[in-house]
């Protein structure tokens, strides 16, 4: 079954004004975790400095506080989970090294590096939203592994829009291009690509900010992924959560089971469908058709009990 597990850090923001911003960002994003129905435990939202009324940070942005979250992921995620990590703030770029900056010692891609490989999942989602993040798809990208950045490359290190829009697509409804009920990486990646885009328009200025998407494990950012070309296959699929999973269950003991045995059917179907690249075409195929047609049975029967109430 894949289920999410969510690490966002909100980093030292430089200003007030810059902070203020960055922890409405990452309050917004911790609301949508569960939005989506991922559980509590499986979020971990740390910021520089926490703020009044922010119930929902779990830590401060140090770290030591990322590795330690990294400690509880790996040991209650499996091969079929999928971790998502988001970064919000500013970074730096010293010409040989990107970093997120924190309270304490910043943050490099080399540090995610050695912690994602101690993940148990086939699949990772990593997003840093600051400014001269480019170069954190160079280091991270692999297979498994889906990476957005708010910039092309370590130079373009001002303040960037990017992380505002993509907050907002996970965030709301106007990014569910196809209207299924959950947003994808893909989905919000081009949602806050043309919210940026629109917003440089605007103000009749020049773009220093140019977002890229890897999921293929080239090591080569695209500006333009799709489900269809070399990058945006996997992030097409990629999804935090579905509202669907925050509906409460039905109260009535069988409807409850069924219906959960219909969403652990939905996350088998997701989870194949991100090894397709990885099988034998007709063993693929066959284990779709099965998890479909369990997938439609199940559906059948819930719609038969509910009509029988």
């Amino acid at each position: 079954m894949l289920h999410a597990f969510l690490l966002i850090v909100v980093g030292l923001a430089g200003d007030p004004e810059h902070g203020e911003l960055f922890h409405k960002w990452g309050g917004s994003l911790a609301e949508s975790a569960e939005h989506y129905g991922i559980p509590r435990d499986h979020v971990a939202y740390l910021v520089d400095e926490p703020g009044d009324g922010e119930a929902r940070v779990t830590g401060k942005a140090t770290l030591d506080e990322i590795n330690k979250t990294f400690d509880t992921f790996a040991k209650a995620a499996t091969a079929d989970d999928a971790v998502y990590v988001i970064l919000i703030g500013h970074g730096s770029y010293d010409g040989k090294t990107a970093k997120f900056n924190l309270p304490g010692p910043d943050v490099s891609a080399a540090d995610f590096a050695a912690q994602f490989k101690r993940l148990p999942t086939r699949q990772i989602v990593f997003v840093n939203t600051t400014s001269a993040s480019g170069p954190f798809v160079n280091e991270l990208s692999a297979p498994g592994r889906t990476i957005i950045t708010a910039t092309r490359s370590g130079a373009e290190n001002f303040a960037t829009l990017f992380g505002g829009y993509f907050v907002d697509a996970l965030s709301g409804e106007e990014a569910d291009a196809d209207k299924n009920h959950r947003v994808t990486m893909l989905e919000a990646f081009q949602f806050a690509k043309a919210g940026v885009a629109r917003a440089y328009d605007k103000e009749g200025l020049l773009s220093t900010e140019h977002a890229v998407l890897d999921d293929s494990g080239d090591k080569v950012g695209s500006p333009d992924p799709s489900p269809t070309a070399a990058d945006g296959k996997v992030a097409a699929l990629m999804a935090i959560g579905s509202a669907a999973d925050a509906v409460p269950l039905p109260a009535d003991p069988k409807l409850r089971a069924l219906v959960l045995e219909q969403r652990d059917l939905e996350h088998r179907v997701e989870s194949l469908r991100l090894l397709k690249d990885n099988m034998d075409p007709a063993k693929y195929q066959s284990e779709l058709e099965k998890l479909v047609t369990d997938l439609a049975l199940k559906t059948r029967e819930i719609r038969t009990l509910e009509g029988a109430k």
